[in-house]
């Protein structure tokens, strides 16, 4: 887990186009990782779904929903080091070189 989203979010969407892993979901909405759908994290706000979460490693050089979110609400929740979220970025995306 890389970033999270805080009850600072106003549910604007603006993070959600931006992550290129689709670990962005809105407030009360379930995701889906590895074919299973899991209950939202958040009934109240955003969330991002951690082991989507790659901090836009090979896709960007900054993490986007930090970058575009108007109220600072993305933040770091975790430290994890260059090869594990490229090693996740690999796996979310096998046909994808990085």
């Amino acid at each position: 887990m890389s970033f999270k989203i805080t009850d600072e979010c106003i549910n604007c969407g603006a993070c959600q186009p931006e992550c290129p892993n689709e670990a962005i979901y809105p407030s009360g909405e379930d995701f889906e990782f590895n074919g299973k759908t899991n209950p939202a994290l958040s009934q109240d706000f955003s969330y991002i779904v951690p082991e989507k979460c790659t901090e836009c490693v090979g896709f960007h050089d900054e993490p986007m929903c930090a970058s575009v979110c108007p109220t600072d609400a993305c933040v770091k929740d975790k430290e994890e080091s260059k090869d594990t979220l490229l090693a996740r970025a690999k796996a979310l995306h096998p046909d994808k070189s990085f």
